[in-house]
Order: C-alpha cells, then structure tokens, then sequence
C-alpha cells in the first residue's frame, strides 16, 4: 500500500491526463462531457469512436463533416507561418483567407495551458514520511491533501471561472485576445474584474497580460480562463482581422476620420476603442459617419468657433502636426506642391511659409484653414439669401462677383471653397450649404466657358506645337477634401428633401454679425438654376465637369489608388440615376466642352503626357450616351483611349508657362503604381466599344485602329480579340464575319508582340489565333502560313499551326473540296520545309510528317536532316527521326541516321540508367536485322561510344542470339549462321566489354563502401559470364580475380567475399 500513498504532483497528474493531447480541435470533447467536465478528446477513444461512427454503429449525428481545403490550408499555415511572412510573399490576400489564418493562429491544446498555469504552485506532498515511506494512515489524507491542491491550481481555477460564466466581452483583434474575467465576491473580499489580454504567433501564446497583476510566462486563473474560452468556444468570439488589414480596407476621409476620433478619445484600453471606431466608420449607417468630409477642417471652420476657440484648436493641431510620427497627407509619399489652401488671402498672414512645409500632414490642411473666416460680405450674402443679384455685369474681368444672369459666383480655392460647404453641412446649416454650393457650381460652369474660349484664341498655335499645359496642380477627384464629392452630395441631399425641411435653423446671419448694406437688387427667390435646371441637373453636371479635368498623376501609391477609387464611387453614385431628356443634354453638353476644352479637360486634343487617363469616366459617359448620341459616345471614348505614359514619342509640356507643371516637378520619371488596374480599364473601354459596334463595319475599323494604336499590353489586345471572337460567334446569330475579321487583325498583332519575348500563354495564343482563322476562312489559314516568320517560331509553325490546318477537323469544319485541301496542304508543306531548314533540331521531324504524302517534299526533307545531323542535331533527336523512318518503311535511311547519332553519343562506365540505352540496343538490333555489314559497320561505333559493361554485354547476347539479316536487302536470304565470337565483327565487341567490365572494377572498388559489398559481387558475377564467352575466358577472368585480391588486399572483408564466391 506505500506505492499508493506516493502521489504525482497534481500539476504533473493533470498534464499528464488522456485528454491533454495536442491534436484536439476546438470544442471537442470525449465522451459528450460538457465544457469543464474533464478530458478533452485527444486519446485514442476518440479514433475508436470514429471508426465506430464510419461502420454505422453511432448515431447519424456524431459523425463530422470533413473540413474545407481552405481551413485544412489555413490550420497548416497558421501552424508555421509567421503571418508576417505570408503578407510578404503574396501582395494581396483575400480577406476570407486572412480571417482562417487568424482564427486558427490560436493555440489549440489545453494541456499546454495547464502547463504553463502550474509552475510553482508551492503545492507539496504532505502524505509521505521522512525517507519517502507512507505515514501509518495516511494514504486517505494524502488524497484529500493532493485533491484539495489540484483544486488550487491556476487551471483548476480558469475552468471554474469559465463553467461559471465570469468570461466575459471575448474579442480577438488579429493576433491579440482581449476580455474581461470576473471574480467571484469571497467572504473577506469583494467582486472584482479583471482584464486579460493574450498575444499569441503560429499556435503558441507569446504574451500575457492581466489586471490582477500577472504577466509573463505563468498563466494565472484569469488568463486560463479566457484561454479556455477562446479554444472551446471559438464561433463564440467575434473576430477581427489585424488592426492593420481593417485600416486597408479604409479611404483616406475614413482613416482621417479614425486617426482623429482615436487621439481624442483617452482611454487605457486603446485596442478596442480603436476597433470599435474601425467599425463604426466602416459602416454607412453608423452615427460617426454622418459627420462629412475632413473632420478638422469641419471643426476650424466652423461659423460659430470663437477667436479664442480657434486658437485654441489652432495649438493643439500645431502640437500633433510637429510629432516625429505624425501622418502625412497623401501616405508614405509627401506632397510639394505649393500652399493652394489660401488661394484667396483673407489677412496680412494668409500665405506666410506656404512654400517651406516640405510635406503635408493630415493636419497642414486645418491649421491653414485657421487662417480663414467668413466675414467677407459677398459670402455672407451668398450663404444667407435666396434673393441676392446684381444685373451690373461686365466681362472685362476675371474674378467677377456675379454672372451674365446677375447670379452671384464665388471665386475661391475650389476644395477650400468645397470645405466650406461640408462644413455648413456639419453645423447644421443645409440650406446655407446649399447656396454657397450652387454659387461655386456656377463659378464653375463660367470658368469652363472662359477656357474654352481662351482655348479657342489660342488652339491653332498650341496644336501646331504639340504641347499642353495643365492649370490644376491638385485635381478635384481624389482630393483630400474630395470637394467635387461634397457639392455632389449637398446637391443630391437637396432633391431629396422638402425645402420645408430647411426649417428649425437659427438665422445664420445672427451669429455671424451683421455685414454693412450693399446696393444690390433684389429678385424673386429662383435658385439661380435656369430653366429646366433642377439640383439633380447640377449634381450631375458638377460630377461630369470634376471627373473630365485634366489633372496630373499624383505621386505615391496611396495618393494614385486614391485618385482611382474615388472616380469609380462618384460613377457608381452617378449610375443609380436614371437619365432622362434633361440629363441626357447636360451629357451632351459636357461631352463636347470636354472635347474641345483643350488643356483644361482630360479629354481635349493634347494632353499632358501624365495625366490621369479617362478610361473609367470615358466609359460611364460612352454607354450614357449611345442609345442618344452614338457619334458622340463614339468620339468621345475614341478620344479616351490613349495612354500617352506608354508612348515614347508623348507630348512634352509647355516649360515657357510658369504654371506648368513640368516647373512644380521637373524630369521626373514616371512612377504609376495604378498602371496595371488602368491598362485594364483601357482594355475594358475598348471592350464596350467593341461590343457596341457589331454588325457596323466603319466603327469597328475604327475601334480596331484605336485599339492597335493605344494599347501597349499584349495580354489585353488577346483579351480583346477573345471578346470580339466570342460577340462574333454567338450561338443564337450568324457569325459575324467583320468582328471575326476584327478579332483575327487582333490575334495577329499579339502575335508579332511576342513572338520575340517570353509569355507564358504564349501557346494558347498559338492555338487561338489558328481557330479564329479557321473561322474566318481558308484564305485566313493560307495567309497566316505565307507569312507565318513574322508571327511563329519555326517550332510553332509545323508543331501547331500546320500540323492543325492539316487535321481532318479542320478540312470537315471549312468544307474544302480537293483542289483547296491541295491548296493549302502544298501551303502546309512549303511551311514545313522553310522551318525545318530554319531550325532543324526541332521542325525536321514534324517536316517529314506533314510532307508524307508528297514524295519530293519528303525527299527535300530528309536531306534537310542529312545536312544538319553531323553539326546541329542532337543524338536524341537522330535517334527520333531514325525510328520514324523505320517505321515508315525506310529501313536503310533509319539505318543511315542511327549511325550519325551513334558519332554524337558518349555513354561512361557508370550511366548504366542513361536514356540512350534504348535507342543504343535499338540501332544495334536495326543492324542486326540488316545484315553482316551493316552490323559490323555500326559495331566500331558503339566500342567507341559506349563504355557502359553492362549495356556492352547486353548487345554482345542479342547479336549471339540471333542470325544477322535473316531477310537482307533485296529479298536475299542469308545462310542462317550463328556469327562467332572470335571473328571481326564480334571479337571486338567482346574485347571491348571484357575491357569495359575490368574498368568499371577498379572504378568501383576506388570508392566502395561495404553497404555495396553485396551489389559489387553480383556485377562480378555477369562480368565472369561475358568472360566466358571468350575462347580463353576462363583462364583471363582467373587472373582478373587473383589481381584484384593482390591489388585490394587492404579490404579484406570484401577480399574474403570475393575468395568465397570465385575462389
């Protein structure tokens, strides 16, 4: 009974337990115990239990579904990746996968847990005496002692707390587990919660925190918990991707909005706060998102904000913005363009070191805006009346404070003036908001007229010299403060309201002051739209205007996604509008302002050779227009589809204007991060128009030039001749013979693009190109073969192209008669011969397969191979031709061709595996089966191209075996002699392989090693066999064998083998 009394450790007893295995997944259980009730179901019961559940012996519902290969792949990846690496080796990872990879990053058993929570636990064994023996009586204390132990370990504890439900607001961000643990209230101590957090990497936990003090390695009741919660419960815990992934996902207002709410917030647990935000933002309806625009330029300019405030606001954005670390504005890349924020000095400060800031940050923009107030009179009569006019109009002047209609502009810094607008909106001033907003659309729409004008002056110079020049240093789509965005969305938020709704707003003119009367006349409240005009008109043509300007590619990857994003949402939004008359003339207006605004719009005749393409825009406006105005949908996205950036022969810019660009940022080369996602826009422009122009053959000869012209990427022109080859082949319609024609002219400039580079799908390219001709027509396929160097390597040609147009299925599907099957067959041939004179090594075969049935091109052929076999051609590729002629019925002509190959060869004494073997044994049975001749012609050849023992005996029996030439040429029969050994041409063979057998000993026996004893007795067993086909061989193979025990003698074991076997 002593033994009984010595208890394990209850830390050890646990770990040590069935159910602590490593293979558990989460949630699973032996034996239906519920959470905390004992084992988990790493022991073997739960094989069994399987087993028994695939024979149908459990129920139906205790069977599991098989994994899918996703988790299978993210369980082996979380495993032993660190996420880390897999970020780096693979540029984009969809977040599905992202979110596996994250979920099974946790570690999976309980009984590394229980380890870690039960290191020095101070628990001692009180059952055994001094010496290690059992007290009298005492092994049931004992039990109670190390019961009562177990019961206080950290793990004993955290299943408690978990079965009790003290687990509480479980969240996983990434690789970081957070929650809260409540302690029970004890009868000396109150109720108390703890907050636990959890780092974990690649199935092991990295790091612990908790509030009751722990940390470190050792896991207290709290962090076992918590731990245990998240591996049985796991669907129980909301999971995030990392912080980092979440902040991807978001734009630049998104990640502002953030950035800002995350520093105003003071809070010890920053981590959840800030995914909390994340969330917020990330969803449309959620109350932080109806706060609009640049949140601190919201804030700055804000109508009421006191001078004391705005100072106030002005300190602190100072603060932020001089950290080290303090975000710049456009992300890794900085922006130098010049201060434009104070394009309207309101004060004696407005432009002071507007040019010294080398970068913006995400606060250069309000700290600016401190600068500016809303006192200016014209403003504040804009902002606060329906009925402010002046008919006094004089063009004589640029910023003019009213239009030809008396209607009042405002001329101000186009985002800035925007920002002023999204700030009403914050404020609660829609209506004001929506004054100023249609005030700037207004200025707008003058300014595009003044420029076409000035356009006009001055085109015939500015086409004659071929430049441009690009007036917007900062292009309004992709802005930070995204102000053609905000008018856009006042005006959009105005069709959707009642103006009763405008109501319930304090008059703005009480809390800005009163400003000083001015002699204006007053009119009827009329919106200052014109006839027709809605909000919804505005909005619209406000969108086109600001998507159709010509801007220059900003630097910086994020600014350039950015650019692109927000151009396709400001689309998608103008998409969920259904245009009618009205809208469809503002199109058309826009359209052809755009057309002809020169370097104003991105879609004039010169553009700057960086500006942004309007590929997207080109074609929002192409599908908008067609079923109105097809020549104008046409011109338009014809105009769109260049990208001067690819072209080497561009347009330069126009260095003698100062405000040029090229003086902002000179000679630099271009870097476009975005230029695989706008290639592909291009691609799908051309695509639409493609599509549209079916069954018109003008049009689609003028896409197909537009597009060989514009598009530089081969990989899109094959998506395109793939397009346009499946429009022209519907099922449900006749194939379109112009489109066919369209897609084939495609097929072939792919072609030429690659034929002298590397693509991976370059044969598939092949194939197509061959089938679409086939669907254009016989002439097409005859063609192609004519010209077939300027498209295909000679190995395409015959392997794919002719062999092709040569196949019964081609004949069948083009219907030919027997003068143009000829017809192309002798155009096939003719293609055969050139490439095998080109590039014999690979065409000569496929030659002298596509001229069978044509006896002078077969014979041209051949010789063709004859004249390349002693220089250029393989043995392996002789060994081919050989066996196919062979095969053929040209025994001679093989013959002839084997011994060439034969003269290329070298087999070493140890390539006993060599792939030639074959066609070694091949040529010498072919010899054989000639004659004596021809046999003993071949023999010299292969003594000196073979050195390989074993393949030299192996032809030394075939030849023995058999009468050489039992059929000769010309019907001859021979005696039927068996050839001897000690004549020529089989004494040299045999000497060659006696000597060959003696070499490759002494080689061996240099290196051998005594795990090849065994083998090396064996290959002197077949050595002695070939031996003994010699006259004297046994006397020879004697000697051989008493001079490898003298020369070898130092190897004795291998000596006493050999003695053994051989004597």
């Amino acid at each position: 009974m002593a033994e009984r009394g010595q208890l394990p450790h209850p830390a050890k007893r646990l770990c040590c337990r069935p159910g602590y295995g490593s293979g558990c997944r989460p949630g699973q259980r032996a034996g239906g115990s519920g959470p905390g009730g004992g084992a988990l179901c790493a022991g073997p019961s739960s094989a069994a239990a399987a087993a028994a559940a695939a024979l149908g012996l459990l129920p139906l519902g205790k069977t599991q579904s098989p994994e899918s290969l996703l988790d299978i792949a993210a369980r082996k990846v979380a495993e032993k990746w660190p996420f880390q690496r897999v970020e780096e080796r693979f540029e984009r990872i969809p977040e599905p996968v992202q979110r596996r990879i994250v979920y099974w990053s946790f570690p999976r058993s309980e009984r590394e847990i229980c380890m870690y929570s039960s290191f020095n636990t101070g628990a001692e064994d009180t059952a055994a005496g001094p010496g290690g023996a059992a007290a009298p009586g005492g092994a049931m204390d004992a039990a109670a002692a190390a019961a009562a132990d177990e019961n206080r370990l950290p793990f004993r504890r955290g299943i408690a707390l978990l079965d009790g439900g003290c687990v509480d607001n479980v969240l996983q961000v990434g690789f970081h587990l957070s929650g809260t643990v409540t302690e029970p209230a004890m009868q000396s101590e109150p109720e108390t919660v703890c907050n636990v957090a959890i780092s974990f990497d690649r199935c092991k936990i990295t790091s612990v925190t908790c509030s009751c003090g722990n940390k470190d390695i050792f896991y207290c009741a709290h962090v076992v918990a918590l731990s245990l919660y998240r591996i049985r419960k796991p669907d129980q815990v909301k999971l995030h991707l990392p912080i980092s992934e979440t902040l991807f996902q978001m734009n630049r207002d998104q990640l502002q909005k953030f950035v800002q709410y995350l520093i105003t917030v003071h809070h010890t647990e920053v981590l959840p706060t800030a995914q909390k935000l994340a969330d917020e933002i990330l969803s449309q309806n959620s109350e932080i998102n109806q706060v609009h625009g640049a949140l601190w330029m919201c804030i700055v300019l804000n109508p009421h904000c006191k001078l004391e405030q705005k100072s106030s606001w002005l300190k602190q954005l100072k603060k932020w913005n001089s950290v080290d670390v303090c975000p710049w504005e456009d992300g890794n890349h900085g922006n130098e363009l010049p201060n434009l924020t104070n394009a309207l000095p309101q004060g004696a400060n407005a432009n002071q070191d507007s040019s010294n800031r080398p970068h913006r940050t995400v606060f250069t923009r309000a700290i600016e805006a401190c600068d500016l107030h809303w006192q200016d009179s014209h403003l504040q009569h804009i902002i606060s009346s329906d009925l402010y006019t002046n008919y006094c109009y004089h063009d004589d002047t640029e910023n003019l404070l009213f239009d030809s209609q008396g209607w009042p502009l405002w001329h101000e810094h186009v985002p800035t003036a925007c920002a002023r607008v999204d700030a009403l909106r914050s404020h609660g001033y829609p209506r004001e908001a929506l004054r100023l907003a249609i005030a700037i659309v207004n200025t707008l729409r003058r300014q595009q007229q003044k420029q076409l004008e000035m356009f006009r002056a001055q085109k015939k110079d500015l086409l004659h010299r071929g430049v441009t020049s690009i007036t917007n240093l900062e292009g309004w789509v992709g802005h930070p403060l995204d102000p053609i965005g905000t008018l856009f969305g006042s005006l959009m938020e105005a069709c959707r309201v009642d103006d009763d709704s405008f109501h319930g707003f304090s008059d703005f003119m009480e809390n800005v002051g009163q400003c000083r009367s001015l002699e204006y006349q007053h009119l009827p409240a009329h919106k200052f739209l014109e006839e027709g005009e809605s909000y919804l008109t505005l909005a619209v043509e406000v969108a086109l205007i600001g998507l159709g300007q010509q801007r220059i590619m900003p630097d910086g990857l994020y600014a350039q996604e950015k650019v692109c994003r927000n151009e396709e949402q400001l689309i998608s939004k103008l998409q969920e509008i259904e245009l009618d008359d009205t809208l469809v003339k503002i199109f058309r207006k826009q359209a052809v302002f755009l057309l002809e605004g020169g370097p104003y719009s991105g879609l004039g005749e010169v553009i700057h050779r960086e500006s942004v393409p309007m590929h997207t825009f080109a074609k929002y406006l192409f599908t908008s227009l067609l079923p109105h105005d097809a020549e104008l949908a046409y011109k338009t996205a014809l105009r769109a589809m260049r990208l001067l950036v690819l072209e080497s022969t561009a347009p330069s810019g126009d260095l003698s204007r100062p405000h040029h660009i090229a003086s902002v940022v000179p000679n630099r080369y271009p870097r476009w991060f975005t230029l695989s996602h706008i290639e592909s826009q291009q691609c799908e422009l051309a695509s639409t128009m493609l599509t549209a122009a079916k069954g018109d053959v003008r049009r689609l000869e003028t896409v197909l030039e537009s597009i060989q012209k514009n598009i530089h990427s081969s990989s899109h022109i094959f998506k395109l001749a793939q397009d346009a080859f499946k429009i022209a082949t519907l099922m449900d319609s006749l194939p379109d013979i112009t489109l066919l024609k369209v897609s084939l002219e495609l097929g072939l400039q792919v072609m030429r693009m690659t034929l002298s580079t590397l693509n991976w799908r370059r044969r598939e390219m092949v194939r197509w190109l061959v089938t679409c001709a086939t669907e254009v027509g016989v002439y097409a396929l005859d063609s192609i073969m004519q010209n077939w160097f300027t498209l295909f390597t000679p190995t395409e040609a015959t392997s794919i192209v002719a062999t092709t147009v040569m196949s019964n299925s081609t004949i069948v599907r083009l219907h030919l008669d027997c003068h143009q099957q000829e017809k192309l067959a002798s155009s096939a041939r003719t293609l055969a011969l050139q490439c095998a004179m080109k590039d014999p090594q690979n065409c000569a075969l496929s030659a002298l397969t596509l001229c069978e049935k044509d006896h002078i091109a077969f014979e041209t052929a051949y010789q063709i191979v004859l004249d390349a076999a002693t220089a250029g051609m393989s043995y392996s590729q002789l060994f081919t031709i050989a066996r196919y002629m062979e095969h053929r019925g040209y025994p001679m002509r093989a013959y002839k061709l084997a011994t060439l190959a034969m003269t290329h060869l070298n087999l070493s004494y140890n390539q006993d595996t060599h792939p030639a073997i074959n066609d070694v044994l091949w040529a010498c049975a072919l010899s054989h089966s000639l004659g004596k001749n021809e046999l003993a012609a071949i023999i010299p050849l292969v003594v000196k191209s073979v050195k390989c023992a074993t393949v030299l005996s192996d032809i030394l029996r075939r030849c023995t075996l058999t009468t050489p030439g039992m059929v000769g040429l010309h019907g001859r029969r021979n005696s039927g002699k068996l050839m001897s050994l000690d004549k020529a041409p089989l004494r040299q063979l045999l000497d060659a392989t006696i000597g060959a057998y003696i070499n490759t000993t002494h080689s061996r026996l240099t290196h051998i090693s005594p795990r090849h004893y065994s083998e090396f007795i064996e290959f002197l067993s077949k050595a002695r066999e070939t031996f003994l086909m010699a006259h004297d061989g046994h006397i020879q193979f004697t000697q051989f064998i008493d001079n490898l025990k003298q020369i070898y003698k130092g190897k004795k074991k291998l000596m006493m083998l050999v003695r053994e076997r051989f004597g």
